[in-house]
């Protein structure tokens, strides 16, 4: 039997996992997790008005009242979200606010069906001090089978195809299917959305008045999963790479498999690796100058765990970014005589990238493509580190390196010496005719 779920402390950053078994959660806590990523990406969120639900919520709850008159407030709540789904399904505050709701139903045993009245205002009385939190449980064992992936596969099945998303520089994307694209994708965009966990980015102009971008927020959630891991939220931005989780602490929680979720610091302030065994995840995040840069090995069916009625179409490590968002990254580099950029020469540019990227596939290009844009130098080691990911994370090292592809026939451009190359072979045919 599944033991029962346990609560960590709330925090000023802790999303819904504050909402324990020791009491109703008050307005307060109920609106942390959406409070955070309001900030992140306030105009997505008022753009969805996740923010009117969540006030109306806020306003008809208090400190103290009946249990059915919370019920009634939060299935009013739950409407009020569902109305979003249209404009909302890929802001990750609405898909927060789902599971909060799904969690707090379970939890005072509200029913689905029941009044739904319009919400009452209330002036909300101010929040009891947060108790200190409880320190990590870093001495637990790694739990049951079922927190380890692999060991949680049927016997005789065979052994899960790893997958590889990265998303660096200004910014490149290489997706679960080894597409490499350039997009400007300004403010927030969903990465990945699963049953077991989401990402999204916040990307911020590299010069002003340019379409180039970079990320300077990143943002995690994992989902409770069984006994093996409550909920857990991770948030980095510039400057500000922490190596434990929004709540303070470095695991999972307080289940029995929570050490199968945890953070490794691997260089202070600027690169953090997390590791969730229990869904066969490794994530490694890493700050270079001023932006963040994103890697992740998942496996395949973790990927493609969609939440019901989620077509999944709006997730960048899945789908790539949308038409309108790319940028031709081979036309804009090959301009007449060689393009300029900030500071850099089109052949200066590609001297400094030769340095750390001696092939020249689509992350040298990616270098270059952003020395010009940005005269940013720390873009060089972006690219650097996010092909050191590929070489960690990646399951298939004949598909390290990526190459322009013919977009009509996916054939790879070889070059001019694969042109000879065949010259000469058709030469020998025709002689021998």
């Amino acid at each position: 039997m599944q033991p029962p779920r346990q609560s960590g402390a709330p925090s000023a950053r802790a999303g819904w996992t504050g909402m324990g078994k020791r009491g109703r959660p008050s307005a307060l806590d109920v609106c942390r997790l959406l409070a955070v990523f309001l900030s992140l990406c306030p105009s997505e969120s008022l753009q969805c008005k996740i923010l009117k639900c969540n006030s109306e919520f806020w306003a008809s709850t208090g400190q103290s009242g009946a249990e059915e008159e919370f019920c009634t407030a939060l299935r009013a709540y739950n409407s009020c979200v569902r109305r979003t789904a249209r404009t909302c399904r890929g802001d990750l505050a609405y898909h927060s606010a789902q599971h909060g709701i799904e969690d707090l139903m379970m939890q005072h045993n509200c029913s689905k069906e029941g009044p739904t009245s319009q919400p009452r205002s209330r002036t909300p009385q101010a929040p009891p001090p947060p108790p200190v939190p409880p320190p990590d449980s870093q001495e637990r064992s790694d739990g049951p089978e079922v927190c380890h992936y692999e060991r949680s596969l049927p016997r005789g099945a065979p052994p899960p195809n790893y997958t590889h998303c990265g998303f660096f520089g200004d910014p490149h994307l290489r997706t679960f299917t080894d597409q490499f694209q350039t997009c400007k994708v300004e403010g927030a965009w969903p990465l990945i959305h699963n049953k077991y966990l989401s990402v999204q980015v916040t990307n911020t102009p590299v010069v002003p008045g340019s379409m180039a971008t970079a990320t300077s927020k990143l943002t995690i959630i994992f989902k409770n999963f069984q006994e093996c891991v409550d909920q857990k939220m991770y948030h980095a931005e510039t400057d500000e790479l922490p190596a434990a989780f929004a709540d303070g602490s470095k695991n999972g929680g307080e289940r029995h498999g929570a050490n199968t979720l945890r953070i490794v610091e691997k260089v202070p302030g600027a690169h953090v690796e997390i590791q969730a065994r229990y869904i066969g995840t490794t994530i490694v995040v890493r700050q270079v100058g001023r932006y963040l840069t994103f890697a992740v090995r998942m496996p395949e069916e973790v990927v493609h765990a969609a939440e019901e009625g989620d077509s999944q179409d709006l997730y960048l490590c899945l789908h790539g970014c949308p038409h309108n968002q790319r940028i031709h990254l081979n036309r804009t580099l090959q301009g007449p005589g060689g393009a300029r950029g900030q500071g850099f020469s089109y052949h200066t540019a590609k001297a400094k990238c030769k340095e750390r990227l001696p092939v020249e596939d689509l992350y040298f290009q990616s270098c270059v493509f952003d020395l010009l844009s940005s005269g940013d130098i720390n873009f060089t080691m972006a690219a650097f580190y996010a092909f050191e990911d590929v070489k960690l994370l990646h399951s298939n090292s004949q598909r390290h390196h990526l190459f322009e592809e013919d977009p009509r026939s996916g054939a790879r451009h070889e070059g001019p010496a694969l042109a000879l190359l065949l010259g000469a072979l058709l030469c020998v045919l025709w002689g021998g005719l």
